[in-house]
């Protein structure tokens, strides 16, 4: 009958945050005991390898973009400067 009193005074509560499973005493409002949910799993050295590899390939991608797309620029700017210096040559001639 006792233990039937204790289970009474118990409860599970989850947390909403991180997934754990509480046992709080209803009486002492004290956690007895915890199970944690969700834990991250570790990961092998050939995951890590392949994550960091995949990573790296993203990265120079990007690098190469943008490197092309400042070459874009460059040309854009150095065509508006030839055209603007030959209008500029043109107007003095006249």
């Amino acid at each position: 009958m006792k233990k039937e009193k204790e289970k009474e005074q118990v409860f599970q509560v989850a947390c909403p945050c991180c997934q754990s499973i509480l046992w709080i005493d209803s009486v002492t409002k004290e956690v007895i005991q915890y199970e944690k949910k969700g834990e991250k799993r570790k990961e092998s050295l050939e995951e890590l390898l392949l994550k960091e590899k995949k990573r790296k390939g993203e990265f120079e991608r990007k690098f190469k973009a943008t490197a092309e797309l400042e070459k874009k620029r460059r040309e854009r700017a150095e065509e508006g400067f030839r055209k603007a210096l030959t209008e500029v040559e043109a107007e003095e001639e006249e």
